[in-house]
């Protein structure tokens, strides 16, 4: 099975090139305010349109109501809404109801016990996933370049396809997935120069790695 890749919090044409050229499975559009990475609906829009049918547009909110995610619908037409804040079970299914869109359920571990909530919302969600959690002086929830330990999800059992994200950059992409087992690897803040600012040289080493992770995984 092929390993998922995905370049989150792209902002520019020249970063979004670098991901779809280099064969990135899904791109990430950041819609949060406090995010360095965070995008206008507008530069959304002009985005989402030149990724159309290369790779799965994803867009990532933080405990988004209901007029704030039709918003970003109408602007970028995702395929799927990944999902980053303290949202309850009944808010995905309530949002999946509303939207009609996959829901990708984002859960910060630090600890076997962060994973409590998670047969809950394997029942709703359409995938998983497992970020860092963030430090508790933090005013975002992701893309803080934090690793947490892998060894977490070692013997996770999860029938839902799952992602691992937090720190994840070309020199441990490897480690991570041998790990983990997880069919898709999600970094952000791992090809950037400067929070917010990715580095076309960084998104395609990234790639590469996780491309010769596949082939060993196949092996």
């Amino acid at each position: 099975m092929s390993l998922i890749v995905k370049i989150c919090g792209l902002s520019t044409r020249e970063s979004l090139d670098a991901a779809l050229q280099a064969g990135a499975d899904m791109v990430g559009f950041v819609f949060f305010p406090p995010s360095p990475r965070h995008v206008s609906l507008k530069t959304a829009g002009d985005l989402g349109k030149w990724a159309n049918g290369r790779a799965t547009k994803v867009a990532l909110t933080v405990d988004a109501d209901d007029a704030t995610l039709a918003n970003i619908v109408e602007a970028l037409q995702p395929d799927i809404l990944q999902v980053h804040g303290g949202e309850t079970v009944a808010r995905l299914r309530d949002i999946k109801q509303a939207f009609g869109l996959p829901v990708m359920k984002a859960m910060a571990v630090e600890t076997p016990a962060d994973l409590a909530p998670l047969p809950g919302y394997a029942t709703v969600a359409d995938r998983i996933l497992f970020d860092a959690r963030a430090p508790k002086d933090a005013t975002r929830p992701g893309g803080l370049g934090a690793v947490f330990d892998w060894h977490v999800l070692a013997k996770l059992d999860l029938k839902l396809p799952y992602m691992v994200s937090g720190g994840l950059n070309a020199q441990n992409v490897a480690e991570a997935v041998r790990v983990t087992r997880a069919g898709g690897v999600d970094v952000s803040s791992g090809v950037e120069r400067t929070p917010g600012i990715k580095d076309p040289d960084m998104i395609r080493a990234f790639i590469r790695a996780a491309r010769a992770t596949e082939e060993l995984m196949v092996r």
